[in-house]
Order: structure tokens, then C-alpha cells, then sequence
């Protein structure tokens, strides 16, 4: 609490005796269980005057100061002080290491209203962090931090930290009745304080637990919530403004997977702003996606096990910090999607675990509430209040710090009650089926708040099921008549599966395994798919995209770029992994980050990955430039087959139409031979030449060069369906992009 410079000189007279206390309400104050300690402490109107009582458990004396008296008031034993006095003033403590002039807390009002506490009751408080956590303000002209929390079966509440010397005593919240919310105004108190939440349980346990809404944290392994005001300027309202200019399924979305902690180890958010923006520039990618950045205590965990759901982590910078990051990537025409997950949380048992002595965030039946894949507990969905800070959350992301998007973790693992379960430990629901119907509600509700608050906004869904209507609008009907989730986006995991499978096997097998590449098509247009090579595809012992490869070096290399090649040119976003677009031979690890050492001019293979970052760049830029690659990404039109069935061959070879304009052609040949005067279909028109636009075996990215140096004519030879057919030479393990182009006149 504020110290004041100067303690000004006043004449001191003894207080008037006040009447005692309820001898109840005496002994559950000091417990700190008194659910109203505003109605014993502070100034009340007396028979003789004002009744001033107040709580310093480690003071030698309290006075009142009113104007140039000080009322000293009478020791009531256990740190309380009383007295009877004209009228209410500052408190005068004295300590044994010196004098503080200080405002009551317990002479404010409530500060939140009646109609916040209707909405948090509800459920339905979308700027739930604005009311509960730790605010700076004003009150009565005074400013302090009002602190706020809800522990509904909680007997009582303090405020410990730094500024009382961790001893809540002197500082009981009062509960504002039926809606399980703690409140308590501290004067004096501003930006930096720490501080924690002192609960006694409903069995009489203490508990020492952080903030839930706490917007900052200390850096772990400290576990204290930080009291933050904001004083960022945004200089993104360019981006803001045009972000909702077309809807994300028809436009560009290549994304550059990052674990922030790790891309350069030690690195702020401030530092990596600037690095990492530039690096992303100049590779052309459209967004960043952030693993999760919300306070987590194990660095391992790789941010999926969150305790600060509104806290980014302290790890690398102050909140205002990581503005500046996202601002820096907006200023550069980069997105921002952020990793989110309200799957799940750990059990520490400082954070939401047994909150307030009882379950609060999980379910009851400590059943339901394991997670049985991650040893952490499940969210409680079923429970509106729950659902509030969840779906809160989300916003707050992206209102608060200009989020794009949110990935959300691990859908599949809410949306069904077996999930990883066996007999006997699930229950179904009341229809008698597997679904989680309050996950649905909950899923249903997130989207639908976010996507009408946020313009612009899009949530990607991790699922790895075939859920019906993940990408599907809440009002339109699917899965059984529970309606569509409402994500803008899913992840296409099963492409993900397939396709590497296939990469895998050596290049004379592949003839056997060739649907492993063409099944995608067969459900595309069934969501909005994201293509992801993402994390989960290159840890624990499944190897970095180019070890997935057979062959020698060479091949290794040929087979990553074909594989880069036909991932951008097939309908859906893509999604790539930090480390992958250059080729990195070991599996990441958040202990070391990308192994950028190999791009240096010293090392023997430099130039073998510069080769594939070279790649990785003019994909992202021919992509972004060619709205055939994206605008109907999700429209059959947009896609035609010409050889789906070259199993024999492993080649592989389709068209990319845009709404208006020439196709693209695309040919992938899977086999580490030449083929020569390959000859393909095409449609009919007033092209008269097919010409190389990207060849993934140029020279340039590590290749053998071979391929169409001149322009292909097209020749009126029907074949494949098509009226016209095209010869041409396929680089071997190379993947050919062809644009037509008019006759020569």
C-alpha cells in the first residue's frame, strides 16, 4: 500500500471507546471465513460519531487523521483497532519500522455492478477479464486495484503479496452475494504489485492459489499474479480494417508453425518481432501461428498444459511486450493465429485445480475429470460459468491483443464422452449416444461469439475425427441434428496420415499405396481444410519431415520438395512446421530450437538446405500470387483430375481453376526417374503453350535441373477425357507447376 512522502504533523487525542464486536463476526473475521468483513471493518455511523475499525495485525498503533487531529484508536487485541471518532478519515499506522498514511479499504462502496453480476450469474459476461482478476482505478478519486474472483463455495477470501508481506490477515474480500464473486478495492496499490488469493475452502482448508484472470504473471517457476495496466498504442488499423475483406476459406492461408520460446532461445518478444517478422517476410508466408503463449509452468509441456489462460507467458516479456510482437507482424501484412486450449488443464495445485477447496473448473466425479491421455483435468462445460471464462477467453485474445485466429486444441477429445475411455468409465448422454453435447454447446457458442465480435477473425480446429459439420455454421443441421461447430477451419489430419505414409515407402512400393494420395480428394469438399505438417508430425521419434524421406541425401531431398510441391498446389491452407522449411535432419526439441546452424556458408550441406528454404519461399509466393492455388479452395469447381490413376507410374497430375482466368497444371512425379514426352490431358481454349512456372528440381532449390525449358505446345491429341494434351518431361522425385499462355501471334 502507498507509503506517503511526508506524514504530516497533527495534535493526537485518544478515540472514543467503540461498541464490540459480534464475538462471531470478531473470530470469522480473523479466520479470514467472514463473507462480509466491510460490515465490521471501515467507518459506520455510531451513536456518538463514526465507528472506525480496522485490521493491522502487525501495527503498534492506528489513528485516524481528520484534518489537523489524529484519532488514535484503541487496540482491540489480534490486530484489530477501534475507536469512535467525529468523523471518517486516512489511517496513520504505525510499525515497528516506521509511520504510513494510508486510505481504508473498507470505507469503499462496491465496485462492481449489479448488472456485471447478472452476466457472470448468466454466464454470459463476454469481457469477463474487464470485471474479475486484478484492475487498476479509480474510486472516490483515489486510485488502487480492485480485486476480484470467483470461488463460489469458498468460506473466505484474502489478498496476500508483496505489498503486505504475504500475510492476507489485513485484506478480506466480501462476497457479492449469490454469484460466487470476491471483491475487495485496495487503495494505493498500482501496476506491479503480486499478489495471490488466500482461500479458506468450505472444509475449513487453506488454499494459496493465482489469480485465474490474472493478465500477468511472474516468470516461472513463480507462481504469483501481477497487477498490469496497458499503455500500448496500436499501429495496425490498416490491417485491422481490411483483415474481413474475404472470408479465410477463399483466400490465401500459408502458415509458418512457431514455438516462440524456441525459434531463437532467449530471444523477447520484442527481439523476436523484429527477427521473426523478417524472416517470415521475406520466406512469404501469410500468417504465424503460435503454439499456445498463455502462463504454463512446464516449459516441456510446449504451452499445452495452460494455468494463466490470460496471462501470455512472462517467459518472454510483459503483456504490452507481446502487443508489440503482434503489431510488428501486422505492420508487415503478417497474421496472427494463436494455439488455444480449452481442452484441458493441469492439476498444480496453485492454480484452477480444487479452486476453491471443492471442484470448480472440473467436474465433480474426479472420473469425469481426469484427463486419461495428459494426467490433467477436463473443463467442466456442463457448468455456465465455466463455459463464460472459456468463451471469454477467446475473445479476449483477440480483442485484447489483436489476435487473427485461434487453432483450438484437441477437439476431438471434447466433443466425445469415450474418448480414450473405456467401458464402464463414461457415461452416456441423455440420448443415449457418445457425443458431449455441453462440448457441442460450448464449441457452438465460442465460435458464434467470437465470429460476430471479431470481424475478420478465424478458428481452426484440431479434429481428428470425421465429426460431421465442423466448418459447418451453428444454424445449419449436422452430426445428428446438434448443428455445425462453427469453425472457419479444421486441420486435414487424415491427409496429413495418408499422405506421409506414402512418402514414406521407397519409391518401387509406392504403386501399392498410390490412394494414400488421391483419397483426399474424395472428402475435400466436406470441410474447410488446412493441409498441417505441424509439430505433432515431427516429435517424439517420428522423425523430421526430410528424415521421413527414403533414399540417400540427394533423394531424402527431392522427395521433401516433390512432397512441398503437391502439398501447395492440393486444395486447402497449408501449415508448416519452424525447422521443415529448410530441411532440418533432427526432430525439434524446445530445449534447442531449429537448427539454423546448418544454413551457414561454414556448413558442408549449406547449400542443400538454402535449396529447400529457397523452395519453401517461391511456393509461398507463386501460391499468394495465383488465386487458382486458393480462392476456391472449397468448391469442386476448382479442382479437376487428369491422371488420378497412374499408380504404375507415381505420378500424379491435376488442374487448379480460379473463378475467373487460366488453370493451373500441376504434375508430381513420384519416382526418382526422367520421364520423357509424358503426355497429359488439358482443357480446350486460346492457350496455345503450357510453360514452367515452379519446378521443385531447378537448380537453384539442390535438383538436377531437368525440365520443360521451353514452353510445351498444346496439341489437339484428346487423352484422358480432355480434347487436348500437352507432352511433357518429368524431373525425377519433382513436382511441375504449368501455366498456359496465349499463341504467339
Amino acid at each position: 500500500m502507498a507509503v506517503a512522502d511526508v506524514v504530516p504533523t497533527t495534535t493526537a487525542r485518544r478515540a472514543h471507546p467503540a461498541p464490540a464486536p459480534d464475538a462471531d463476526d470478531r473470530d470469522r473475521l480473523l479466520r479470514g471465513e467472514h463473507h462480509d468483513p466491510h460490515a465490521v471493518l471501515g467507518a459506520h455511523p455510531g451513536p456518538d460519531g463514526v465507528v472506525v475499525r480496522c485490521l493491522r495485525p502487525h501495527a503498534r498503533a492506528v489513528s485516524v487523521v481528520t484534518g489537523a487531529t489524529t484519532w488514535v484508536l484503541r487496540d482491540e487485541g489480534d490486530g484489530l483497532f477501534a475507536g469512535t471518532v467525529p468523523d471518517a478519515g486516512r489511517l496513520r499506522v504505525t510499525y515497528p519500522d516506521g509511520v504510513v498514511d494510508v486510505d481504508d479499504p473498507y470505507r469503499f462502496p462496491p465496485t462492481i455492478g449489479e448488472f456485471d453480476l447478472h452476466l457472470i450469474a448468466e454466464g454470459r459476461h463476454e469481457e469477463l477479464w474487464t470485471v474479475l482478476g486484478a484492475h487498476v482505478q479509480e474510486q472516490q478519486g483515489v486510485r488502487g486495484t480492485r480485486f476480484a474472483v470467483w470461488a463460489p463455495d469458498a468460506r473466505g477470501v484474502r489478498v496476500r503479496g508483496d505489498f503486505n508481506h504475504w500475510d492476507g490477515t489485513a485484506l478480506p474480500m466480501r462476497s457479492l452475494g449469490r454469484s460466487g464473486v470476491w471483491e475487495l478495492f485496495v487503495p494505493g496499490l498500482g501496476a506491479g504489485a503480486r499478489y495471490k488469493f488466500e482461500i479458506t475452502g468450505p472444509d475449513g482448508e487453506r488454499l494459496e492459489r493465482s489469480d485465474p484472470m490474472a493478465r500477468r504473471t511472474q516468470p516461472p517457476p513463480a507462481t504469483a499474479s501481477i497487477v498490469t495496466e496497458s499503455d500500448y498504442l496500436w499501429d495496425d488499423a490498416q490491417w485491422m480494417r481490411q483483415r474481413a475483406d474475404r472470408p479465410a476459406h477463399s483466400a490465401p492461408m500459408s502458415v509458418y508453425e512457431v514455438h516462440l520460446a524456441s525459434w531463437r532461445p532467449g530471444a523477447t518478444y520484442r527481439e523476436l518481432a523484429v527477427e521473426l517478422t523478417a524472416y517470415v517476410a521475406e520466406l512469404g508466408f501469410t500468417h504465424v501461428e503460435l503454439l499456445p503463449v498463455a502462463e504454463h509452468p512446464f516449459g516441456g509441456s510446449w504451452g499445452y498444459q495452460v494455468t494463466g489462460f490470460y496471462a501470455p507467458t512472462a517467459r518472454l516479456g510483459t503483456p504490452d511486450d507481446f502487443r508489440y510482437f503482434v503489431d510488428t507482424l501486422h505492420r508487415a501484412g503478417i497474421g496472427v493465429l494463436l494455439d488455444w486450449v480449452p481442452g484441458h488443464f493441469p492439476r498444480d495445485e496453485w492454480a484452477l485445480a480444487r479452486f476453491d477447496g471443492r471442484p470448480l473448473y472440473e467436474p465433480q466425479d474426479p472420473v469425469r475429470a481426469a484427463h486419461p491421455d495428459w494426467g490433467t483435468l477436463v473443463f467442466d462445460l456442463g457448468r455456465r460459468e465455466v463455459r463464460n471464462f472459456l468463451v471469454a477467453n477467446a475473445v479476449y485474445w483477440c480483442e485484447e491483443f489483436h489476435i487473427d485466429g485461434l487453432r483450438v486444441d484437441a477437439v476431438a477429445s471434447m466433443l466425445y464422452l469415450d474418448y480414450s475411455r473405456e467401458e464402464g468409465q463414461w457415461t452416456p448422454n441423455q440420448h443415449g449416444g457418445r457425443e458431449n453435447l455441453d462440448a457441442v454447446a460450448f464449441l457452438q457458442e465460442m465460435n458464434s461469439t467470437l465470429y460476430r465480435r471479431c470481424p475478420g477473425v478465424v478458428t481452426v480446429a484440431e479434429e481428428s475425427t470425421a465429426w460431421d459439420g465442423v466448418t459447418r455454421p451453428t444454424d445449419q443441421p449436422a452430426a445428428g441434428g446438434l448443428g455445425g461447430l462453427g469453425f472457419g477451419l479444421k486441420w486435414n489430419m487424415g491427409w496429413s496420415h495418408d499422405s506421409l505414409a506414402y512418402m514414406a515407402h521407397d519409391p518401387v512400393h509406392r504403386a501399392y499405396h498410390h490412394h494414400e494420395m488421391t483419397f483426399s480428394m474424395v472428402y475435400a469438399y466436406s470441410e474447410n481444410y488446412v493441409l498441417p505438417v505441424s509439430h505433432d508430425e515431427v516429435v517424439h521419434g517420428k522423425r523430421s519431415l526430410v528424415s521421413k524421406m527414403p533414399g540417400d541425401w540427394w533423394q531424402q531431398r527431392a522427395n521433401q520438395r516433390a512432397y512441398l510441391g503437391f502439398m501447395w498446389a492440393h486444395p486447402g491452407k497449408k501449415l508448416l512446421f519452424m525447422g521443415q522449411e529448410f530441411a532440418q535432419g533432427a526432430e525439434w526439441s524446445e530445449a534447442e530450437g531449429p537448427q539454423w546452424w546448418v544454413l551457414d556458408p561454414g556448413h558442408p550441406a549449406h547449400e542443400d538446405h538454402r535449396g529447400i528454404q529457397r523452395l519453401v519461399a517461391d511456393l509461398n509466393h507463386r501460391y499468394t500470387a495465383d488465386p487458382a492455388l486458393w480462392e476456391r479452395d472449397g468448391d469442386p469447381a476448382g479442382f479437376t483430375w487428369v491422371a488420378a490413376d497412374a499408380a504404375d507410374d507415381n505420378v500424379l497430375a491435376f488442374l487448379r481453376h480460379p473463378a475467373d482466368g487460366d488453370p493451373l497444371l500441376v504434375v508430381v512425379n513420384f519416382a526418382p526417374v526422367v520421364r520423357d514426352a509424358y503426355r497429359l490431358g488439358v482443357p480446350s481454349g486460346a492457350a496455345g503453350t503450357w510453360r514452367e512456372v515452379l519446378n521443385t528440381d531447378a537448380a537453384r532449390y539442390g535438383g538436377s535441373g531437368v525440365g520443360n525449358e521451353e514452353a510445351r505446345p498444346q496439341e489437339p491429341v484428346a487423352h484422358q477425357g480432355f480434347p487436348s494434351s500437352v507432352t511433357l518431361r518429368l524431373p525425377p522425385l519433382a513436382a511441375v507447376w504449368l501455366s498456359p499462355t496465349a499463341p504467339a501471334p
